[in-house]
């Protein structure tokens, strides 16, 4: 993923215009994307107008990829991973490189494991009743992920934050839901609001801020070569959106 600037804000929120090729926790626009022409259902909201509360509850249906896919599909992975080499003109039976292409296939795949998980496996047991509708943030968040333009790493730590409305997630489930979804081919962008919406569905708090600071090994390595380059991405739902004071409070209380 390119980017012109060393130090990138980027405000997600604005950039919900619910046009054909948005993404949202791994379905276009949320929902299932109708064939082009055809009848929209009864009572049914156009994209361009529906809110994030009107949202399909595409957490609960979104594994893409199962263990015994990963069985079958690593030879054919290794196999590409072998032409890889003889392109870059390695010889693929030295010494050295012999196992290359196995190790780098079950590598890609672990990279990308989230493809295999659902964020309701994860989340059932861990939603308690609570009469708390104070702020409760985790920071400094840990992540990794790959850059689906040119599949090298992007990490860096994600804040998030959010307003109970007489629930509450178990702590490390807000780690295991970046985990999840980082762990993907993914643009910073799109990872930001697919955390804040996978939390908003599951929990229906009042609001919920999402803050990822992130270094791009695109920007790094090649291309412009900014090696103290980061970007930074924000998503406000709710009270975090509406509310100026909740959305200081976030973000002072994220740098402090």
């Amino acid at each position: 993923m390119d980017r012109s600037k060393q130090n990138k804000y980027s405000s997600n929120e604005k950039n919900d215009n619910g046009d054909g090729d948005s993404v949202l926790n791994g379905h276009f626009d949320g929902m299932v994307k109708r064939a082009a022409g055809g009848p929209q259902a009864p009572g049914a909201e156009s994209a361009p107008h529906r809110s994030t509360s009107a949202v399909m509850e595409s957490w609960k249906e979104e594994r893409t990829r199962s263990l015994e896919d990963n069985e079958m599909s690593l030879p054919s992975l290794a196999a590409a991973y072998t032409t890889i080499l003889r392109g870059l003109g390695e010889n693929p039976q030295r010494q050295g490189l012999l196992k290359t292409p196995w190790r780098a296939a079950t590598a890609m795949q672990f990279f990308t494991k989230g493809y295999q998980e659902k964020i309701i496996d994860v989340l059932n047991d861990a939603i308690f009743d609570e009469d708390h509708d104070e702020m409760v943030i985790v920071k400094d968040i840990d992540m990794f992920s790959m850059c689906e333009h040119h599949l090298v790493p992007i990490f860096g730590r994600v804040h998030i934050g959010y307003l109970p409305n007489k629930r509450v997630l178990g702590l490390s489930k807000l780690a295991r839901i970046v985990e999840i979804y980082s762990r993907r081919l993914q643009v910073q962008e799109r990872l930001t609001k697919q955390i804040a919406v996978a939390i908003t569905e599951a929990l229906q708090p009042t609001g919920v801020g999402v803050v990822i600071e992130a270094t791009h090994m695109c920007m790094v390595m090649r291309g412009v070569q900014k090696m103290n380059s980061k970007t930074v991405t924000s998503t406000m739902l709710g009270n975090f959106r509406e509310d100026p004071k909740t959305r200081d409070e976030f973000l002072r209380l994220i740098k402090s």
